[in-house]
């Protein structure tokens, strides 16, 4: 007799409105998934990486954006966001000449990007464009933790 177990694997997926509130409402859905998927090693990290990337999709778009969560195989956690414009902003690109340089101390903003670098074991971004006129498909980045 075989007994099934739940999968370590799961996918959440999230579609917010371009509201300056989206951040918010990704902070508490990452601390809740996170959390009832027993995961307290990756939430902190997580929920500011996810933050900062739906905050630049506020402010760096007009349309709406997507937040996905997923847990892979081996342990680690591949957080994506998706928006309406198709520049892949730098540290997204290719590596190592898309490095996001230190901001001055007294700047108001700019370091969201340079976090990712910091505290993501790995990520990457890719532009849904075909190249043609229509540039609505967007892109998606994506970083990964864990593992």
């Amino acid at each position: 007799m075989r007994t099934v177990s739940p999968s370590d694997t799961w996918v959440y997926a999230l579609r917010l409105p371009h509201d300056p509130r989206a951040a918010r409402v990704a902070r508490m859905t990452v601390r809740s998934v996170l959390a009832s998927h027993g995961r307290p090693e990756v939430l902190d990290s997580v929920e500011l990486l996810a933050s900062e990337l739906v905050t630049n999709t506020y402010l760096h778009t007009n349309g709406p954006a997507s937040l996905r969560l997923t847990a892979l195989a081996d342990g680690r956690l591949r957080v994506g966001v998706w928006d309406s414009h198709p520049r892949i902003p730098a540290p997204f690109g290719r590596p190592p000449l898309d490095y996001v340089p230190l901001v001055p101390t007294h700047a108001d903003g700019s370091r969201g990007l340079r976090l990712v670098q910091e505290y993501a074991d790995c990520w990457g971004g890719v532009s849904l464009c075909d190249g043609g006129r229509d540039r609505r498909a967007g892109k998606l980045l994506w970083f990964e933790v864990g593992g």
